[in-house]
């Protein structure tokens, strides 16, 4: 057990990190740091969904990525990297896509995490985790943007100047599925139109500890 957490936190909190079950979606840009920062943090117990391939472009902001691992599977990249920080950890990779047929397999868990970019997915993480009573959290968008500043937590239905989050929040009202979900983004204006969705480090970076630090806070706060 780390002294130096235990000294921040707590013997008693520490026990109760190490004893919770997570499950990520998503470990890429902001996944990939979100993953990391909850083995670092204690986190024992882990599933992590993702069905892609590291590619050259990922580079310039995904912590997993190296130019070593391009073309292998996210999912196994991210468990070798978890378990030479970890030996002992308890983590499972899937690599597929979470849709509204599969979302019903997921494992039980207590907190889900969603660092994905994909509407329907989100979506069906939301109902699923509402319907059984899980807490959820989702990354929404961080690209365009380079000021790391700009990244808050906050609920879906105080979010702005993101299509993404617009995009969520129309698909949930037309469900009737309130908009109280906590969420992670980029608050600032988007510095391009472009359609290539342009990134940097720094926000995804900032959004995957935000993500990290909503869990490890909550269960320390239960």
């Amino acid at each position: 057990m780390d002294e130096r957490l235990i000294s921040l936190i707590g013997e008693e909190n520490v026990k109760k990190i190490n004893k919770t079950k997570v499950i990520l979606v998503g470990v890429g840009g902001v996944g990939g740091i979100a993953l990391e920062a909850l083995v670092r943090s204690g986190i024992n117990d882990i599933t992590i969904y993702d069905n892609d391939k590291f590619v050259l472009s990922n580079l310039n902001r995904q912590i997993i990525s190296n130019t070593n691992n391009i073309g292998h599977y996210k999912v196994k990249e991210a468990i070798k990297r978890m378990k030479s920080i970890n030996p002992e950890i308890k983590i499972k990779g899937i690599s597929e896509a979470i849709t509204k047929d599969n979302v019903k397999d997921l494992v039980y868990s207590d907190y889900i995490i969603d660092a994905c970019d994909d509407i329907d997915a989100k979506v069906a993480l939301i109902k699923y985790a509402k319907e059984n009573n899980i807490k959820i959290i989702s990354a929404l968008g961080t690209g365009k943007r380079l000021n790391p500043t700009g990244v808050v937590i906050t609920t879906l239905d105080k979010t702005q100047n993101d299509a993404l989050a617009k995009k969520l929040r129309g698909v949930l009202r037309d469900e009737e599925i309130d908009l109280d979900i906590p969420v992670v983004y980029a608050s600032d204006i988007p510095l391009n139109n472009d359609r290539i969705v342009a990134s940097s480090i720094f926000p995804p970076a900032v959004a995957g500890l935000y993500l990290a630090y909503y869990v490890i806070d909550n269960i320390i706060k239960k």
